[in-house]
């Protein structure tokens, strides 16, 4: 059973009538559902994931002002309900206790992205890695009648500026660009295999994240990536298949002919996007188009890092 239906079903079991016995009236005011760390947010959960902080719980999200007038006495309960569901209980570790139970929404989102709100700048988005707006997003919601918590993650999931996602693309196509087009083959060349694998990995971790971008979703932390990105509409399963080649690849020369393949399929992208007109195949070139798309002053220095 997958972490986030078990969660839900515990929280229709217990949480729901727990809390319109003791708090009558706060259901309508908060929100409840899982979000944030911990592989079953995102639906890979397995097996093996089983060991530590993972099995039935929820969060539940408060306002302030609920959360400093009821806020302990809530969580007092939730630490009442039953340990288990079914055969399931929840393993917790050290660094795991806070990911579910009663929260401030403002401290949840703080938590993550250093906001009690959605970005307000270019100069805000930048900040925040993209693995974390990734973990305050993903996750369901199983009750948010007010809807103050998920004003937020709305507002979130409307993704990045189109500028600062220009920049962003710019970014990774000039380090996809770097490494494995420009430095892999001269690693080989070197005699260099440490850098030379490295270089690939890189290239793989750019190319994955650059496809998020393409399709306007956040990038999971980077042990999610390559999972992640088969369910992506734009070059998804096309990258999960060939990201796993390039890596499982041992003859040199076929891995670097796979790094030429894949820039070119990621190039084809940007083209349909209308993102990059260019001919070359060389995916700086490709950064360095989109960079002059960019008319803010400020994301432009940005971008020219890169290029």
């Amino acid at each position: 059973m997958k972490g986030l239906d078990l969660c839900e079903e515990y929280y229709l079991a217990y949480g729901s009538a727990m809390i319109k016995t003791k708090f009558p009236g706060l259901e309508s005011r908060l929100a409840a559902g899982l979000v944030g760390e911990g592989s079953e947010c995102f639906g890979f959960d397995d097996e093996i994931s089983r060991d530590h902080d993972w099995g039935p719980g929820f969060c539940l999200w408060l306002d302030s002002e609920d959360y400093a007038s009821v806020g302990p006495a809530l969580d007092a309960e939730y630490q009442k309900l039953p340990k288990t569901i079914g055969n399931f209980n929840r393993l917790y570790s050290r660094w795991g206790k806070s990911r579910v139970g009663v929260m401030e929404i403002g401290a949840f989102y703080r938590s993550f992205i250093g906001l009690d709100h959605a970005p307000e700048s270019a100069r805000q988005w930048f900040q925040i890695p993209e693995h974390l707006l990734a973990a305050c997003t993903n996750g369901r919601i199983f009750n948010d009648q007010s809807g103050k918590f998920s004003a937020i993650r709305e507002d979130l999931l409307s993704f990045f500026p189109e500028e600062v996602r220009l920049a962003k693309m710019v970014a990774r196509c000039a380090a996809a660009a770097q490494s494995g087009q420009y430095n892999y083959p001269r690693m080989l060349k070197r005699n260099d295999p440490f850098a030379a694998q490295y270089a690939v990995i890189q290239f793989c971790s750019e190319i994955i994240s650059l496809a998020f971008l393409l399709n306007r979703r956040f990038c999971p932390y980077y042990k999610w990536r390559h999972r992640a990105v088969r369910v992506l509409p734009v070059m998804g399963e096309y990258l999960y298949d060939h990201v796993r080649n390039l890596v499982l690849e041992r003859n040199d020369p076929q891995k670097a002919e796979l790094i030429e393949n894949v820039s070119s399929a990621v190039i084809d992208a940007l083209r349909r996007e209308n993102l990059s007109g260019n001919a070359s195949d060389f995916l700086l070139d490709h950064a360095v188009e989109m960079a002059e798309k960019i008319s803010d002053p400020t994301i432009a220095r940005v971008a020219r890092v890169w290029v």
